[in-house]
């Protein structure tokens, strides 16, 4: 397969079957998962047939991406802000002036780009209606607006996810470009990154053959029926697209990047930390890892970001459109990521790229590189202490003052104490201890290491 990648790590390909398990792989005709870093396929599995009787599913199959459209909308409405060409401060009453008709409880409001783009505007969820009014013409999206749109909570104030919202920042995008939204994107934002076979409508592909079909399943997966494509119209800046998981995967490489790659001038290092940043809080329903309750999540600029105590920080988006199913996720200090598609809407994506980034395990731990040299010097000295036995206060210049009165060495050798008689004496072969360092900052690392009985 051409879009496979030429060697395997084991231990990647276990996570992604172990992830794509039978329960996920019944709910869908076909599907994909792949483990992906600084834009390359580092594994990927695919499942199943493109469609009922069709060819098998490869990783240059071509899935709807859905509402994962968003990220490709928020970087472009950030390159134009930083070409000063677009005000993420400014009302959408100034780009979009049939939005002065919008009212919370009857009275006026003011709304920014800003608003939009974190899905805090005040315009209430409207998920199953954009994926039925996808493909519906430009005037009707500006003659519901021009009606009065009814806000449902007063705009900056509370995480609603609004399909109709981000569709205005494309309708900004058009004020101020004169060009169709998707075509400005695609010049902006695909074409310079080389996202090729990333495109919005079937016939921009040369072969049908290359597409998954949708689907839809009402019995668990016993039986499918074909869902036909949800057409691109006004909506199709928030979830038109098709891709694959090599573009997607080059995508995440992108945002995840840190740095600036030289000559490239598709959006800036800091803008895209900029769309990596819960600018809106999204209440912690539901645990995303193994079990664990998140420690924070938020939405960013068309990205969610979720903070875990183990994973620490994660930023990606779900796509989901009737017959199909999208996630892409990725880590941000190892820039690890999983991307996986389904050809049904009842495939569980979100739930294979958590299981999958969880199973990665050790290839996730934040590079040792990031260390600041005098604090894994200090960690080197004070990993020695405690594996010798010998008394915390033998480390006490290596603390500030408050830290042996806020916990005296005496209490914190009875504790260490205590942990040995848990886990038994530190084994005397252990790994190098920047193989055993796990921060969330690039001065702030806690490590671990093992006992003779754990």
């Amino acid at each position: 397969m051409s879009g496979l990648p030429q060697t395997h790590d084991e231990s990647l390909t276990a996570a992604l079957d172990s992830a794509l398990d039978a329960a996920a792989r019944r709910l869908a005709p076909g599907g994909i998962a792949a483990i992906v870093r600084d834009g390359d396929l580092l594994a990927a599995r695919p499942f199943g047939r493109t469609h009922l009787g069709g060819p098998e599913t490869t990783a240059d199959t071509v899935f709807r991406i859905a509402s994962m459209t968003k990220s490709f909308l928020a970087a472009c409405a950030l390159a134009l802000r930083d070409e000063g060409l677009l005000d993420l401060t400014a009302p959408i009453t100034d780009y979009a002036p049939a939005m002065a008709a919008a009212r919370y409880r009857g009275r006026p409001v003011r709304i920014t780009l800003a608003d939009l783009l974190a899905n805090r505007s005040g315009l209430g969820e409207d998920n199953a209606w954009g994926d039925e009014h996808l493909g519906v013409p430009r005037e009707d999206i500006h003659a519901l607006v021009a009606a009065g749109l009814r806000l449902t909570a007063p705009p900056a104030e509370v995480y609603q996810y609004s399909n109709v919202g981000m569709s205005l920042v494309g309708r900004a995008i058009e004020a101020v470009t004169g060009r169709d939204v998707e075509r400005v994107i695609s010049d902006r934002i695909l074409d310079p990154l080389g996202l090729t076979q990333t495109r919005w409508r079937p016939g921009d592909y040369g072969s049908p053959s290359a597409l998954a079909r949708g689907h839809r399943t009402f019995d668990a997966g016993a039986t499918f029926a074909p869902e036909p494509y949800v057409g691109s119209g006004a909506l199709a800046c928030i979830g038109g697209l098709f891709s694959t998981v090599g573009d997607i995967a080059r995508w995440v490489g992108f945002l995840a990047s840190t740095d600036d790659t030289p000559g490239s001038t598709t959006l800036s290092a800091q803008s895209r930390r900029e769309l990596q940043r819960a600018h809106t809080v999204i209440p912690t329903r539901v645990a995303r890892f193994a079990g664990r309750p998140l420690q924070g999540s938020g939405y960013g600029y068309g990205l969610v970001v979720e903070h875990d105590e183990v994973r620490g920080r994660t930023v990606g988006h779900a796509g989901g459109l009737p017959g199909f199913a999208s996630h892409m996720r990725w880590q941000a200090s190892s820039r690890i990521g999983v991307v996986a598609f389904g050809s049904s809407d009842e495939f569980p994506a979100w739930r294979v790229t958590a299981a999958a980034l969880e199973s990665v395990g050790a290839a996730t731990t934040p590079r040792p590189g990031e260390i600041w040299p005098e604090t894994l010097a200090a960690a080197e000295r004070l990993d020695a202490i405690v594996r010798a036995g010998a008394p915390i206060a033998a480390a006490e210049n290596l603390f500030s003052t408050n830290v042996l009165r806020d916990v005296p060495g005496t209490v914190r050798d009875r504790r260490i104490r205590e942990l040995v008689g848990r886990v038994g004496a530190p084994v005397a072969a252990q790994a190098p201890l920047a193989e055993r360092i796990r921060g969330s900052s690039d001065f702030r690392w806690g490590w671990w290491g093992r006992g003779r009985r754990r």
